[in-house]
């Protein structure tokens, strides 16, 4: 900011949750041009070890190349991967406000109502990431772009390194269904898209009328088949025990909303492989925020406490998507 003066953070604190990255909102006021001025700002910091390991410029990439496009995102300000001035590396965005995004309070009045319109806004959303042309947006100069046909054992190669390395006790039913999807590879990406990683409710900011308005967290970032966000989507551990993708609608009507949205066609098929590989997906993200915590590399609840609630609900995600329920 060359021409600010009189730079002045005020009411910073801290935002509870944030495994991957240590969050604060801050307002930023400084005198430009004679004029007093001010903006509400997000601060996100790498912690000393996290969920799982993670790209900062690949995430800020990310939001930049969205900014301004039919899929919501907050803008990115500043990146900086020094070290010297808050310990860690961070980024800065806007603040959006005025908006909720805990899933809780989709199944309390007044959010009862809007169900079917945010899940046909949340699934068109991921479909308009879908179609995005990663080669046109310049990602591909931070997001290494994978041949259609090694999206599937790429992803499931890397899931399975994590738990190689990082579990702290057998996990039969996950190395179970890992033997499965190595046995039956899914078909070939139909392109090269962008994947946000971690597409589900509770990670985008939701109205009372069913729209979203910031699209959060993409840490996981990556190049590859457009399915594996949808099949992170259709993971049962995100139906938050009502039976209905994302806890709003039958999985077939997320799916057909994705495809109006995408351009793209959902293999029936290639979208159980691809959901089945994001319940191993999700088990290795649980099994490495247990190994953090274990090893003391970060002692904070939001470590342990996922591991422990969650481990066992992946699990019966894994058997349900198998049928073995």
């Amino acid at each position: 900011m060359p021409g600010a003066a009189g730079v002045e953070v005020r009411d910073l604190s801290r935002i509870s949750g944030g495994a991957s990255r240590q969050t604060y909102r801050f307002r930023l006021a400084w005198t430009e041009a004679g004029e007093r001025r001010e903006r509400r700002l997000i601060l996100r910091r790498d912690p000393p070890a996290s969920l799982i390991d993670t790209e900062r410029r690949v995430e800020f990439a990310a939001y930049s190349a969205f900014h301004g496009s039919e899929v919501p995102v907050p803008e990115m300000i500043w990146l900086e991967e020094g070290t010297e001035a808050l310990d860690q590396p961070f980024s800065v965005a806007e603040e959006i406000t005025g908006f909720e995004a805990a899933p809780a309070l989709l199944w309390t009045e007044p959010y009862l109502a809007s169900h079917e319109a945010l899940a046909r806004t949340k699934w068109t959303i991921l479909g308009e990431i879908a179609r995005a042309d990663p080669f046109a947006l310049g990602l591909d100069a931070v997001m290494p772009p994978p041949e259609p046909a090694a999206c599937a054992f790429r992803e499931l190669d890397m899931w399975e390194k994590v738990l190689d390395e990082d579990q702290a006790e057998p996990l039969p039913i996950t190395r179970a269904a890992i033997r499965w999807l190595r046995a039956n590879p899914p078909p070939a990406a139909q392109k090269i898209g962008v994947v946000h990683g971690d597409f589900r409710t509770g990670n985008f900011l939701y109205d009372r009328q069913g729209g979203i308005h910031g699209v959060l967290d993409w840490e996981m970032a990556h190049l590859g088949d457009p399915l594996e966000d949808l099949g992170w989507s259709l993971n049962p551990v995100w139906n938050f025990k009502r039976n209905l993708a994302g806890g709003l609608v039958p999985d077939a009507v997320a799916i057909a909303h994705w495809e109006a949205g995408s351009g793209l066609t959902a293999d029936p098929a290639a979208v159980h492989w691809w959901t089945l590989f994001n319940c191993v997906k999700g088990q290795a993200i649980w099994i490495s925020s247990a190994r953090a915590w274990i090893d003391g590399g970060n002692r904070e609840p939001i470590m342990v406490l996922p591991a422990w609630g969650m481990q066992n609900a992946q699990d019966r995600a894994i058997l349900k998507v198998m049928d073995r329920l």
